[in-house]
């Protein structure tokens, strides 16, 4: 059930990071289970396992554990505001905190794009070598 609070095994199993990722993400607080059993475990909502795939989609990307924290900041202080409301933030605190979530947006876009001609150049290599197991001695193995 969605609702439900999760163990650390179901959690790891929908995010698709280890217990060991989970428990270091819990210790270096990016992550704080929202819940515990009544045995004292910790228990996670869907809003902590959102948290959580953010973490894990952010480390492929190169993002280190400190970038992580501040854009996880950012975006929990643009979900607590709350325009005409005493949670409302200042039109120039916003300004400042949209514009670091901007930064991160165009750093992961660039990654990607590191990361696609990459996979481009491997792909031709595993081709060069499939062609040379063929019998197509010709095809440069070191292009």
């Amino acid at each position: 059930m969605a609702g439900e609070p999760m163990q650390i095994g179901e959690v790891a199993a929908r995010t698709e990071l280890s217990l060991r990722s989970i428990r270091q993400y819990e210790d270096t607080g990016l992550v704080i289970p929202s819940a515990s059993s009544p045995g004292g475990f910790p228990l996670y909502t869907e809003a902590d396992v959102d948290r959580l795939m953010v973490i894990g989609r952010m480390k492929p990307l190169g993002f280190t554990l400190d970038e992580t924290r501040d854009l996880l900041t950012a975006v929990d202080r643009l979900a607590a505001d709350h325009p005409g409301t005493d949670g409302e933030l200042p039109p120039d605190v916003r300004s400042a905190v949209v514009a670091r979530v901007r930064r991160y947006e165009r750093a992961a876009g660039e990654r990607v794009a590191e990361l696609r001609a990459e996979l481009t150049r491997a792909e031709e290599f595993a081709g060069s070598l499939r062609a040379r197991l063929a019998g197509r001695a010709e095809t440069p193995v070191y292009s």
